[in-house]
């Protein structure tokens, strides 16, 4: 009996080890199981982390071209807008020169915006005088083509002696009386036919002067003489000129005669002409 009950004992502890054991290995499995679900766990993680960043650098990218694309269409449009805008004014320009090229325009001296003057030199009472002569009565006319400047041509310019003012009312008088005779009606005008055109540009431009020399026939008390005048001209417009011109000449060659004055020691030989002009078109 007592040996049967030893018996019974050691199946019993037996048993007991056995399960032990078996509860051990158990534990040591679920032990050796749980990282690896960790590990998964991060890797699977880790993978999601990436695809949603390459998400993001694809979405960047892919607006950052749409911009570009916008950009470059932006500046290409702006670009053509340009180009069509310098092809329009190149064509008005084109057009507005073919309207005016060949056609001849004539320009009329305006009295109120023009003089002519004298100006000569002289000793008074011992001391050195520029004596000026004026008059706004100037006329002429100028006709010219602005395709073809050297083909100008100036219609003859005709100043009224009789209205030629000084500084001073007594040698007025003498001027227009007793030197140049302008109350006799053959000597009233000084007169100024041109016959030749040098030094003139291939081209003009509105608002750019240009200079020329203009030679003629100059005559005073019936006679005359060729002068050439340096002129400055400028086409204001197509409506409108100005210009300056100047000539230096000996009285005497046109018998002219001053008479002695004893205040005056003595009178320059030579005389500049001067002329300022406006002149409106016409036609």
């Amino acid at each position: 009996m007592f040996r049967a009950s030893w018996m019974k004992s050691i199946a019993v502890s037996g048993l007991v080890l056995m399960l032990a054991l078996a509860l051990a290995a158990c534990g040591s499995e679920q032990a050796q199981s749980t990282p690896a679900a960790a590990t998964e766990a991060a890797a699977t993680e880790a993978a999601a982390t990436e695809a949603a960043a390459t998400e993001a650098a694809a979405t960047e990218a892919a607006a950052t071209e749409a911009a570009a694309a916008e950009a470059a269409a932006t500046e290409a449009a702006a670009t053509e807008a340009a180009a069509t805008e310098a092809a329009a004014t190149e064509a008005a320009a084109t057009e507005a020169a073919a309207e005016t090229a060949g056609v001849a325009l004539s320009f009329q001296i305006v009295p109120e915006s023009s003089e002519a003057r004298f100006l000569i030199d002289e000793v008074l009472m011992g001391q050195d005088k520029t004596v000026v002569g004026v008059t706004s009565q100037v006329s002429g006319e100028i006709t010219v083509d602005p395709a073809n400047p050297g083909g100008a041509q100036v219609g003859e310019i005709r100043v009224d002696a009789a209205t030629l003012t000084t500084d001073d009312d007594r040698r007025t008088n003498r001027v227009r009386n007793d030197i140049l005779r302008a109350g006799q009606a053959d000597y009233q005008y000084i007169i100024f036919q041109p016959t030749a055109i040098s030094g003139m540009p291939e081209s003009v431009a509105e608002g750019q002067p240009f200079s020329f020399q203009l030679t003629g026939d100059l005559t005073i008390l019936g006679i005359a003489i060729p002068v050439t005048f340096d002129m400055t001209v400028t086409p204001v417009s197509t409506s409108e000129l100005t210009g300056s011109g100047s000539a230096t000449i000996r009285w005497a060659d046109f018998g002219i005669s001053i008479p002695s004055v004893p205040m005056v020691a003595g009178v320059s030989d030579e005389v500049q002409l001067q002329i300022d002009f406006t002149a409106q078109a016409t036609s």
